[in-house]
């Protein structure tokens, strides 16, 4: 099996078992990866209560505490690429992110992206029902992080993304500590300076609608001052 979809959870019984079912309702053949941070919801219960079902598709691995959601993805990266999956995914859990675009951020990256990048702001793609203000700070966001680190990317903090297995293998994760945005900055500022190719795929973006948020104060400093250190740092 080729494609691993790496889903970091805490607190998300009202989706998980909805998204579990559909990723694997997708006409192209996906492996699932849940890494929880000891969700005291019973998300994990959920999950495994679901692997009968799809035995040796469903996976999960629990963490003690809520680590963070970039621990989390690297968490799942070591797991995938030992395991020998082609290509690895992130993706929220809430339904941010369709899953149905999955197969088109696959198709790029067969189709030569070594990282293909679910964009909200490239053309055709979009944001549903946020606020104005919420717009425009994710849009300048992503303005100053190509300002500071000088990346042509359009949607710098975008989360959802498919890796071409060998991007991981040449990055060095020890110098990946960042947990929220930031991550999701470094990891294609990373990717870039290793010389691979990042294709941006329009999606369009739906804040969800169970569950709640994640987003804190301390996210979106580790994003703002982060990004300076980045830029003086080699993976």
């Amino acid at each position: 099996m080729k494609n691993l979809v790496i889903i970091p959870t805490y607190n998300e019984k009202e989706n998980i078992e909805r998204m579990v079912h559909k990723v694997f309702s997708l006409n192209r053949d996906f492996h699932l990866l849940i890494v929880d941070d000891g969700s005291p919801d019973g998300t994990a219960a959920i999950v495994k209560g679901l692997q009968e079902k799809y035995a040796g598709k469903l996976h999960i691995e629990e963490r003690e505490g809520k680590l963070g959601l970039g621990t989390a993805y690297l968490h799942g990266f070591r797991w995938g690429l030992a395991k020998g999956y082609e290509y690895l995914f992130e993706m929220d859990a809430d339904f941010s992110h369709n899953p149905d675009d999955l197969e088109r951020l696959l198709d790029a990256c067969e189709k030569g992206a070594d990282l293909s990048v679910g964009s909200r702001y490239v053309k055709g793609g979009k944001v549903a029902n946020w606020d104005r203000k919420r717009l425009l700070l994710s849009f300048f966001a992503s303005f100053y992080v190509r300002m500071i680190l000088w990346i042509g990317i359009r949607d710098t903090t975008a989360g959802f993304k498919c890796y071409n297995r060998r991007v991981l293998e040449a990055i060095n994760f020890d110098k990946v500590t960042y947990k929220g945005y930031a991550f999701q900055i470094c990891m294609k500022y990373a990717a870039l300076q290793k010389g691979f190719k990042i294709t941006e795929v329009p999606i369009t973006f739906i804040d969800r609608e169970f569950g709640t948020s994640k987003m804190s104060t301390s996210i979106f400093k580790e994003a703002i001052f982060g990004v300076w250190k980045m830029r003086f740092t080699k993976f």
